[in-house]
Parts: C-alpha cells; sequence; structure tokens
C-alpha cells in the first residue's frame, strides 16, 4: 500500500479537490446539489469549518476551507461529507467487489487532493483556481456564470468583481 503523507496543521487553511469515482459524463455532484448542500451543512454544525472558496463541477469539486484553531481533523470532514451525500442519494452506480465486501458505495474516489496553504499568495492562487475552474473545463464563458461557485458571495463582498475572468484578456491579476 502507498504511504500517503498528509500536512497536519492545527487550525490550518487548505485547499481539496474531492473526485467521483467515474468522472466521465457523470452530473452527479449538480444533478444532486440541494443533497451536497446538506451534507455540507450537516457536517459543519458538529465539525465547522470556514468555507473561503468551494466550486462544485459535474464530477469534482474544489474548496479552500480553514479549520477552527487547533483542529487537524479534515479527514472526519471528507468521510462524513462523503457519506452524508452517499446515503441520501439512490443506489444506481455499479459497484466492484471490492467496494461491496467494504460496504462502500461505488460514488466518491477513495482518496482527495489535499495542500496545505502556505501564505497570502498561495491563498490567492488557490482562490481564483477554484473559482476560474467552470471556465477552465470549458461549462462557462464567464466565471460569473457558473451556479454552483462562492464566486457570487464573494463579488457581494467586494472581493471579486463580476467580469473577472471572463472578458478578452486575462484577468486573473485584476483584483480589486
Amino acid at each position: 500500500m502507498s504511504n500517503y503523507r498528509r500536512a497536519w496543521h492545527p487550525g490550518g487553511t487548505y485547499f481539496f479537490t474531492v473526485n467521483l469515482l467515474k468522472r466521465a459524463g457523470n452530473d452527479l455532484l449538480i444533478r444532486h446539489i440541494d443533497v451536497l448542500r446538506e451534507a455540507v451543512r450537516v457536517v459543519r454544525e458538529t465539525h465547522p469549518f470556514i468555507i473561503h472558496a468551494w466550486v462544485v463541477l459535474p464530477d469534482h469539486l474544489h474548496c479552500v476551507i480553514e479549520l477552527p484553531p487547533g483542529d487537524i481533523d479534515f479527514s472526519v470532514r471528507w468521510r462524513l461529507i462523503k457519506s452524508h451525500f452517499s446515503k441520501a442519494i439512490p443506489k444506481t452506480e455499479a459497484m466492484s467487489l471490492s467496494r461491496f465486501s467494504r460496504n462502500e458505495r461505488g460514488i466518491w474516489q477513495r482518496r482527495y487532493w489535499e495542500h496545505l496553504i502556505r501564505n497570502e499568495q498561495d491563498f490567492s492562487a488557490h482562490m481564483d483556481y477554484v473559482h476560474i475552474n467552470p471556465q477552465k473545463h470549458g461549462l462557462v464563458e464567464h466565471v460569473s456564470d457558473w451556479p454552483y461557485s462562492t464566486f457570487h458571495r464573494l463579488v457581494e463582498q467586494g472581493i471579486y468583481p463580476k467580469e473577472w475572468a471572463g472578458g478578452e484578456e486575462d484577468q486573473l491579476d485584476h483584483r480589486e
């Protein structure tokens, strides 16, 4: 088995990528967006975290979250979010023998990508990456057109201009 090394930092801010098991042509996350939102809400009640950025695409999601001071356990949060989501949707996916024997659903990849944010520049770069992702994947022409993103809340807060990364020129470095 591989030796995965996680960066544990009490109260840390992390970037995550979490993927569905079967990605090609799968729109499960946006089809069940309300279920995913509810799973996140329920988990935050017992295992709080701050959402700095979040985008849900059809087959994966990205986010930047901050744990409470002294807390290092992001893994329990992802286990619970995945579990709540999986239990709330109908069983229609094919199951491998391995997943069946472990009583797992065939929805999520077992692992996820995590990155400990190191400084303000790293934070800004990952915030931008989260929000540009729907445009990067060709889902929208303008970042502001994607409905499943914290981008809209950040525009309201004055952190991003509404037209950010949506014009003819590259506006990634033009946040106000």
